[in-house]
């Protein structure tokens, strides 16, 4: 029995000695702080390592890790500023940075830290109507988190980061919202699509500038070289003409080709023969054999100077000359008288007593210095026979804008055609 009592307080010896062991050794692992109470008070903090507690008498009050802590509260309705009810998620990391306070200024920090954490977001979300929630992220983690991190500094907290998770409005506002972001895209992409069609109309309008600018360049290149080549012909047929030196005859010869022309029109009523025609029938009547040649009797033709051969008119000398004579008076005379006829289409003519287109005519009084100049009716001139070898003269009466005088159109029946007289 004495064997069995010795047997069995040696066994409690050896269970007080493990737990003496075990309660004095204490081994704190990296980023943890654990508090040390002896007696029922606080005694030290003690940190990462190797550390001797008195058995018994030490107690270790609470294990705290000092590492960064993630909490996420559940979803919190907070009412805006326009009286729309929505729901936030918050997410909070925090660190604890002194384990006493933590353990002996509140009884649950995190507890703590979700109510301030919803009081303040109310107050943070109050004053914001529900575009700037939504678009305001940035300022509300920036006023939670300086909040916070002033309350939760006396409990040996510091909040390092405040995150809205989600931010759901009411289901109403929701539908509103998707039409509103439709109604955006829709908007920027009719932008867009704007800004292209604008972009292609500049550079097809720069196009057709470019285009017409080389059209017109080149229309103007090509009416400048058609003038060029038009002058450089007209000074080659002037030079021509210089060098031939064409005499009075052939210039009443073109005359007489271009008359009948002139008269030909339909809507020719009245036209005007300059007096150089007056001095062409002139040069023909005495080229024809009239009164004054138009160059001297011993003058000949320098055919070389006008390009032609002295025997090109070999073969067409008149076996006649008295009929070639007769024949070319006959056609300037016709050529004249159509010339004439067609020249004083308005009015009728009476046959005048002499050729002189003055005789008994009383010229018009002068006008004073001043006075507007009237219209004043010509005399007529006393009837008379023609004088021998003179063609007949008519009379055409002045029309309204018309200037009177008299015209010399054809011969009367029976009598020779004869030249007017010069002006």
């Amino acid at each position: 029995m004495g064997a069995t009592v010795t047997l069995v307080v040696v066994l409690v010896l050896v269970v007080f000695a493990l737990v003496t062991l075990f309660r004095t050794v204490r081994i704190v692992p990296q980023q943890t702080a654990q508090i040390v109470e002896r007696l029922g008070s606080y005694n030290r903090t003690l940190d990462d390592g190797f550390h001797i507690l008195v058995p018994f008498i030490d107690k270790v009050r609470a294990n705290i890790d000092l590492r960064e802590q993630v909490v996420t509260f559940p979803p919190q309705p907070v009412i805006t500023s326009d009286n729309l009810v929505v729901s936030i998620d918050t997410v909070i990391y925090y660190t604890v940075t002194d384990a006493k306070s933590a353990v002996y200024e509140i009884a649950n920090f995190i507890q703590g830290i979700e109510q301030l954490t919803v009081t303040t977001l109310r107050n943070v979300i109050g004053s914001l109507d529900l575009e700037q929630t939504l678009t305001s992220r940035d300022q509300i983690n920036g006023q939670l988190r300086g909040v916070l991190d002033g309350e939760t500094g006396r409990w040996g907290i510091r909040v390092n980061r405040v995150e809205l998770k989600a931010i759901d409005p009411p289901h109403s506002v929701q539908d509103s919202m998707e039409k509103q972001m439709r109604a955006e895209r829709d908007r920027r992409a009719a932008i867009l699509n704007a800004e292209g069609v604008k972009q292609s109309q500049i550079l097809t309008a720069e196009g057709e500038k470019q285009s017409q600018i080389l059209r017109a360049e080149g229309s103007a290149q090509a009416r400048i070289l058609e003038a060029q080549g038009q002058a450089r012909a007209i000074q080659q047929v002037f030079a021509a003409i210089h060098r031939g030196k064409p005499t009075q005859r052939l210039l009443a010869y073109q005359y007489l080709q271009v008359l009948p022309q002139l008269a030909r029109g339909d809507s020719n009523k009245m036209w005007i023969i300059p007096s150089e025609v007056t001095d062409a029938l002139r040069g023909i009547s005495g080229a024809l054999g009239g009164d004054k040649p138009l160059m001297g009797d011993d003058e000949e033709v320098d055919l070389s100077a006008l390009g032609l051969e002295e025997d090109a008119f070999g073969d067409t000398a008149l076996e006649d000359p008295a009929k070639a004579l007769a024949e070319a008076r006959g056609q300037a005379g016709q050529a004249s008288a159509e010339a004439t006829e067609h020249a004083s289409p308005v009015g009728h003519r009476r046959p005048l007593a002499t050729a002189d287109p003055t005789a008994g005519m009383t010229p018009p009084s002068a006008p004073e210095a001043g006075a507007p100049a009237e219209s004043t009716p010509q005399a007529k001139p006393q009837s008379a026979a023609p004088a021998p070898g003179q063609a007949p003269a008519y009379e055409t009466e002045a029309m309204p804008g018309q200037p009177s005088g008299p015209t010399y159109g054809q011969p009367a029946p029976g009598q020779p055609w004869q030249q007017p007289p010069p002006r």
